[in-house]
């Protein structure tokens, strides 16, 4: 679902690119260009001329070098292979790269007895806090909601340019300060174009605990949450789990209340009139009506002790006080019981340490979940985009075979060979090369962005070794020429348009690649993967592609001799 838009728009613009070369392109050739003997070269032409003349003599020289150490060139052809998986393997992996768009979103998690007096506090200190902040400003928050002990906050930064800090080193420099508040917590965020799925959570990442009895989520949530807190690799643990929350509760003395002819439902509508904002009349004026709505004055319901004030009306008694008939008690009880798929849940969410990769901390998670023993009735699973994340993960190799066999299917069809196209496809170990050195190099994340990269190479890179390939192979055909000399005649007049072709693509994702202002780390691992796979192929696939297409070329007569001398024997047999 992921590549399906990227998908479309790479097809339409090949499509139409296709109809302009085949139609406009022609035209304008026959329009434009001049005959030779009547252009005047200026001397930027005549310098470039004198650079490309020189790099095709030292590229001749290095080729026949190359041709003559055909079995060094299919080692290094070997090693790159290999380098490839290896750099798959150890490269840091994310999902999409954090943007820095200037803005952030703060969860403010409290005590879960807190009244909503003392969370406004809280909210005016933490919104001093972060406001002291020279990279803040504006700050917008509210309180209340789905609950009490929770809160919300909008954050505006300033341009990137004026901060000279990113959206992470802000949020780690807070992050400090806001653990001195008491009693209260505010996550921070930053605000992201692209966020797949999860329920809402205080931090960016959610990992789900999912147990077949409540008992057992209680008693193992808090020890995952523990050891994931003491993970370096992850920041801002916490949990939705609410199973502490005050509450007062009434103990009826009921052999009192039957004597005094005082009911349980009488109690109830008691404290329903006192607490629960009870509408008992209607105000008819000319124009409006209004609702009488009876409840005790606010000061009255601060704390339990207002309830040593209430008294039931009793039929044989008069006014009885509550504390006559009930006593009251302070307890606990959960603020809310999450459910996912038909089972209790607790979801704990989670922001990365500064510096490392949605990879990373996932690894570390599942490693601490197998040390700490969790029994088979608990199980944890990552949600929202961390989830998403562990999806592609998964399906990354698939793709990009998937990408292979399609060139081969469509090289094979179209050059009636099952050896040219794997010659064509030698050249794309070194582009991932490339790109997994370049993203190194830049310490960026392998992410879906850096994968399409890859893919955009696959389609790229490949065009080096058609150029060669076809010109080498009509050579043979019609210039009856040996094998070793067509490769090389076809290397030599196919530098030039192998060079325009890579130095354009390359150029054209340079932008990307170096871009700043807000959301550009989104596009930079594109154009890093782009310009470090191009350049790495441009160096390898000039000499690697022809010894390739030699060694193939000979394996494909020996394959023709050994079919041939098969059949010779077997027509015998039947003589």
């Amino acid at each position: 679902r992921l590549f399906r838009e990227f998908a479309v728009t790479l097809s339409a613009a090949i499509l139409v690119s296709l109809v302009v070369s085949l139609t406009t392109t022609p035209m304008m050739c026959a329009r434009l260009l001049r005959p030779v003997g009547e252009r005047k070269p200026g001397r930027l032409f005549l310098a470039s001329e004198r650079v490309f003349r020189w790099m095709l003599a030292e590229y001749e020289a290095s080729l026949a070098w190359a041709l003559r150490h055909s079995r060094l060139m299919m080692l290094i052809l070997a090693a790159t292979v290999g380098l490839n998986v290896y750099l798959y393997v150890k490269i840091p992996k994310g999902f999409f790269p954090q943007q820095d768009v200037g803005r952030m979103i703060g969860s403010i998690q409290a005590d879960q007895g807190i009244s909503f007096q003392a969370m406004r506090e809280k909210l005016s200190d933490f919104a001093e806090i972060v406001k002291s902040d020279p990279a803040v400003e504006n700050v917008v928050g509210f309180t209340g909601g789905g609950q009490r002990n929770s809160g919300f906050m909008f954050i505006t930064l300033r341009p990137v340019r004026e901060r000279r800090a990113s959206v992470d080193q802000v949020i780690a420099r807070l992050r400090p300060k806001l653990l001195q508040e008491p009693g209260a917590n505010l996550f921070l965020v930053p605000v992201q174009d692209i966020r797949m799925g999860g329920r809402q959570a205080n931090a960016q990442y959610q990992f789900t605990l999912q147990a077949d009895e409540l008992a057992d989520l209680r008693l193992w949530e808090p020890r995952v949450r523990q050891a994931l807190g003491q993970l370096p690799e992850i920041a801002d643990v916490n949990t939705d789990q609410q199973d502490k929350g005050l509450q007062t509760t009434l103990v009826i003395d009921r052999a009192t209340a039957a004597r005094l002819g005082i009911t349980t439902r009488m109690i109830d509508q008691t404290l329903y009139n006192a607490f629960g904002q009870a509408q008992v009349s209607t105000i008819y004026s000319t124009l409006n009506q209004y609702h009488v709505v009876m409840e005790v004055a606010p000061q009255y319901w601060q704390g339990p002790e207002a309830l040593k004030s209430i008294y039931v009306l009793s039929p044989t008694r008069g006014q009885v006080p509550l504390s006559a008939i009930a006593r009251y008690e302070p307890t606990t009880a959960p603020l809310s019981v999450n459910h996912q798929s038909q089972f209790v849940a607790s979801t704990i969410s989670f922001n990365l340490a500064l510096g490392v990769s949605l990879g990373e901390a996932a690894d570390a998670i599942n490693q601490a979940m197998v040390q700490l023993g969790v029994p088979t009735t608990v199980h944890g699973s990552f949600q929202g985009t961390a989830r998403a994340f562990r999806q592609s993960l998964d399906s990354q190799p698939w793709l990009i075979l998937a990408a292979l066999v399609t060139v081969y299917i469509v090289l094979g069809i179209l050059y009636e060979s099952y050896i040219h196209p794997i010659t064509i496809l030698s050249t794309l170990p070194s582009a991932g090369v490339g790109a997994l050195l370049a993203l190194m190099a830049f310490r960026t994340e392998f992410s879906i962005i850096a994968l399409i990269g890859v893919i955009l190479l696959i389609g790229i890179v490949k065009k080096n070794a058609i150029m060669m390939i076809d010109f080498a192979i009509e050579a043979e055909r019609e210039g009856g020429k040996s094998p070793e000399a067509a490769i090389f005649q076809a290397c030599l007049l196919r530098f030039r348009p192998i060079m325009m072709t890579t130095m354009a693509a390359m150029l054209g994702a340079v932008p990307l690649a170096i871009g700043f202002g807000d959301g550009s780390e989104f596009r930079r691992p594109l154009g890093i993967a782009i310009v470090g796979g191009l350049i790495v192929s441009q160096l390898l696939t000039l000499y690697t592609t022809p010894v390739v297409y030699l060694y193939l070329d000979r394996f494909r007569l020996w394959c023709r001799r050994s079919w041939a001398g098969r059949a010779r024997g077997a027509a015998l047999g039947a003589r």
